[in-house]
């Protein structure tokens, strides 16, 4: 028999309750404050438009040093029916080590069995297991220092979208972008262009947190990797994260009617070594923009 999405909205308000209770401390759980109370009123009226799917962040004490590691999770609204959303992360680990704690972590909830709450036990898991992930780390960077030269690799990411206009969308960008140490730009409008450039790590934990919980009409179309005996911050072709927003074309009063300037924007790409990325994502060769 199906299950309601109602009854799984009670319940993930229950879980974030309890966990609520478990993790008083200010910063220990960082919620949306809307979160909750609009989860609530679509409850009491369910014949409107489905809740954001709940986010929110869990930071975890690890070992005796307490290392700090944060749980992010999204859970779908059909959770726990369908499986949460779990991202673990901490400045403590390197890249590798991350990536192999999350696979371990998804590993862990697959194996917990379907309709079951599940957040506590994944706090509970990155708890008792991380500190083997940040052992590993800490030899690991000892090993690198006593090489005399460190390959690093710069990963750029270009991401198109059918169009970027709301304002919480662009702060999440921004947010995301500034918070991982990525530089780009977003080109707001109608289309919608997104490029991060910085460590391939923080550029997929980017792609991962904007696609989340759900973001519909977009697609990476293009990824390059560069590798330098240097510092990567010698092969950005961007200083910092730009907001870019064009000459548009079209009617105002109506959104989805209005384009940006593309000859504006094939200008920028070019001025930044990157003019060939236009074809790549609009499949078309681009002409300069009218003097």
């Amino acid at each position: 028999m199906a299950v309601r999405v109602q009854e799984c909205l009670e319940l993930q308000l229950l879980e974030m309750e309890m966990l609520l209770s478990m993790f008083p401390k200010k910063g220990e759980i960082n919620l949306d404050e809307d979160a909750v109370p609009c989860m609530q009123r679509y409850l009491r009226n369910p014949d409107g438009a489905l809740p954001p799917q709940l986010e929110c962040s869990i930071a975890v004490d690890v070992g005796e040093a307490q290392v700090k590691v944060e749980l992010q999770v999204v859970l779908p609204h059909r959770y726990p029916h369908v499986a949460p959303h779990l991202f673990a992360r901490s400045d403590a680990l390197h890249r590798q080590q991350q990536l192999q704690l999350n696979t371990g972590l998804a590993s862990y909830i697959s194996s917990l069995g379907s309709g079951e709450l599940c957040i506590y036990e994944a706090v509970q898991w990155v708890k008792d297991n991380s500190l083997s992930y940040l052992e590993s780390s800490k030899v690991s960077s000892e090993r690198v220092s006593k090489e005399v030269v460190v390959k690093e690799t710069l990963h750029r990411m270009w991401i198109y979208s059918h169009h970027i206009y709301r304002q919480e969308l662009r702060k999440k960008i921004f947010d995301c972008a500034k918070k991982l140490n990525l530089t780009g730009f977003c080109l707001t409008g109608k289309p919608g262009v997104i490029c991060v450039e910085g460590h391939r790590e923080n550029c997929e934990e980017f792609w991962h947190d904007i696609r989340y919980p759900q973001w519909k009409h977009i697609s990476c179309k293009h990824v390059e990797n560069i590798e330098t005996e240097g510092s990567i911050n010698n092969l950005r072709l961007f200083h910092g994260f730009e907001d870019l927003q064009f000459q548009a074309h079209g009617d105002y009063g109506l959104r989805n009617d209005y384009h940006m300037d593309l000859g504006q924007f094939l200008e920028f790409l070019k001025q930044h070594q990157s003019g060939h990325i236009f074809q790549i994502l609009f499949g078309v060769e681009g002409k300069p923009a009218d003097k």
